[in-house]
């Protein structure tokens, strides 16, 4: 046990805990500098955004049912498997659906009435018409500890950080964060020709 500072050697040993932690803090300052950029970026462009909603499933009240709905949360650009708000937020895509008018059941399965009743709450909640919406994001904690853990798509490893392109994916398939949002916010400010 070091004596002077209390630790065993365990991180602290020569000071390696601290410099892995500053290093990590500088990381999170960077996503978050790169972030602010992005966001500049994108809404100088004008570039294309969707809505952010979050799902209300049917409920009752008093002696009614209310049907299912989306709650309108803000406007985020879709980066792949990150959605990025106006203020810099950062969210973990979850589900997309479309607001459009539901038209009947027509029982082909059960995952396709799933799907139609999620458009139906789209719709129901005054998005535009072919408006996309998305809903169960995650919200991404950028500290350095959340990110170190390295359970979503944007985790910290080996003093960079990096984004996984599917949660199933092992971390060593993993793309290094700049590169990946500056192709994501590429594709938004010139997208391809017919996208």
């Amino acid at each position: 046990m070091d004596a002077e500072n209390g630790l065993d050697g365990a991180d602290g040993e020569n000071g390696q805990g601290d410099e892995s932690g500053q290093r990590d803090d500088r990381i999170v300052a960077d996503i978050h500098e790169a972030l602010r950029r992005a966001v500049d970026e994108l809404a100088s462009a004008n570039a294309r955004d969707e809505a952010l909603a979050r799902f209300v499933p049917a409920r009752r009240v008093l002696l009614f049912t209310k049907e299912p709905v989306m709650e309108p949360v803000g406007r985020v650009w879709r980066l792949g498997v990150l959605l990025l708000d106006r203020e810099a937020g950062l969210y973990a895509t979850g589900s997309i659906t479309r607001s459009i008018e539901p038209g009947r059941a027509a029982y082909q399965s059960v995952s396709a009435e799933v799907r139609r009743g999620y458009r139906a709450a789209a719709f129901r909640s005054h998005f535009e018409p072919g408006e996309t919406v998305n809903y169960d994001a995650s919200p991404i904690e950028l500290d350095a500890g959340a990110l170190r853990s390295g359970s979503g798509p944007l985790f910290i490893r080996d003093g960079a950080a990096w984004v996984r392109w599917s949660l199933s994916a092992p971390a060593d398939a993993a793309t290094e964060f700049g590169q990946y949002l500056a192709d994501r916010v590429g594709l938004l400010v010139n997208p391809p020709a017919g996208a």
